[in-house]
């Protein structure tokens, strides 16, 4: 087990080979409210026990999301107010943006997508299984099914589909080398979303097709967010949001999910041998809690206050770690065992509950179950054909690529 002293949550190179599971165990048992210093940065308090990071998640009065926005940067107020999205707001701005299309992402609005999600997976699964018996499950599968329908509800043309995860790649995996070519040393971009130039072509993506929705109007949340007349850095940083939480949360769970079936095989002959809906939903949930997709969300403390006993000042940041959360043994009965059948499962993948919890939380769960209540009856075998490359961050729990040979069934 690691020391304290030798845990740094601040290195991305810790989460290259795996999440640091064992860190995580150690902060939770021997200092749950754990100061972290950082080498180019003032420090912040990691919190890592499930009650305690929903104290935090339930009080923005006190741990605040626009004081100093959700990323580990020290920025000056100016940078943290340029690229304020909705998800670096307090109430009652937040609920106002988050109202626009809160609509859309209810249980019974999402549940009218159900067929079309089972349509674009087994479109998606016969142009993967077309390339062969071997391709990448990320770049076939993974990433495509919940971008092919995030792109119709959001109204992205599908054949520029794949120019949205491009960008949203170097965006949100500026600290990994494969992407970060293009990011500079100095502060130029401090201003932009992750202080990446990509922010600025998804900005123009983003902008040419309000205009075309300006021309002609439609049924989606571009058209939505052009009628309800926000400013241009409102609307940049929106679907900025949008275009990148639609697809990589989900993305990134069904690509673990996967990894997680094949090194449990008696969960995957369990969905094979019962392969209910009620299972898959919990299977849903168990993915999410096993690999959960963001590691940690950043608040400012607006007074000074207390958490479990930990003195904490005004103007300190504190992450909170849904990773740690969702593996703690105070919650989860043997934490550490994979079941796709568990219940309950009160997992925090979403968030913690409060007025940030995951807007598309529904489809999420919805496009995750799908896609193996569909992969799984149609392949005799699927086995991983070569490394799975992760992406270096300490903040998406992020797969690259996952190389896949299949004997369909």
């Amino acid at each position: 087990m690691p020391t304290l002293e030798k845990i740094d949550l601040a290195d991305h190179d810790l989460f290259v080979d795996r999440v640091p599971y064992e860190a995580l165990a150690t902060l939770r048992r021997e200092d749950p409210v754990h100061w972290n210093p950082e080498a180019e940065g003032t420090g912040f308090w990691a919190v890592t026990r499930y009650d305690d990071i929903r104290e935090v998640h339930r009080q923005p009065e006190i741990f605040s999301s626009e004081i100093g926005g959700t990323s580990l940067e020290d920025l000056e107020p100016e940078h943290v107010e340029s690229r304020k999205s909705m998800i670096d707001m307090d109430p009652p701005r937040h609920d106002v943006l988050r109202g626009l299309i809160n609509r859309r992402f209810t249980p019974r609005a999402v549940q009218v997508w159900n067929e079309q999600v089972r349509r674009v997976t087994n479109e998606v699964i016969d142009a993967a299984f077309a390339q062969g018996p071997e391709f990448d499950f990320v770049r076939e599968i993974s990433s495509e099914v919940p971008m092919q329908v995030f792109a119709e509800i959001l109204g992205v043309p599908q054949e520029e589909r794949r120019e949205i995860i491009e960008i949203g790649d170097r965006l949100l995996g500026n600290a990994d080398p494969e992407f970060a070519s293009d990011v500079p040393d100095d502060d130029s971009h401090r201003h932009l979303p992750f202080s990446s130039p990509a922010a600025l072509e998804m900005f123009a993506f983003g902008r040419r097709l309000a205009d075309a929705r300006r021309a002609d109007p439609r049924d989606d949340i571009i058209s939505q967010l052009v009628e309800a007349n926000l400013t241009q850095q409102e609307f940049d940083v929106y679907f900025v949001l949008l275009a990148t939480a639609g697809n990589e949360t989900t993305r990134h769970t069904i690509s673990h999910g996967l990894d997680a079936l094949l090194h449990h095989p008696e969960q995957l002959e369990r969905l094979r041998r019962e392969p209910s809906p009620e299972l898959f939903r919990t299977m849903a949930d168990e993915m999410l809690r096993w690999a959960t997709p963001v590691h940690h969300f950043r608040r400012t403390a607006a007074v000074d206050t207390e958490l479990n006993g930990t003195a904490i000042k005004a103007g300190d940041k504190v992450t909170t770690w849904f990773v740690s959360g969702n593996r703690d043994e105070s919650v989860f009965d043997d934490p550490e065992t994979f079941d796709v059948g568990r219940t309950p499962n009160r997992h925090m993948a979403f968030g913690p509950g409060g007025v940030h919890h995951c807007l598309g939380s529904h489809l999420a769960k919805m496009e995750i179950g799908i896609v193996f209540e569909e992969l799984l009856p149609r392949v005799a075998s699927i086995e991983q054909s070569g490394p799975v490359q992760r992406l270096r961050s300490n903040f998406f729990n992020g797969i690259k690529r996952m190389p896949v040979r299949v004997v369909p069934a």
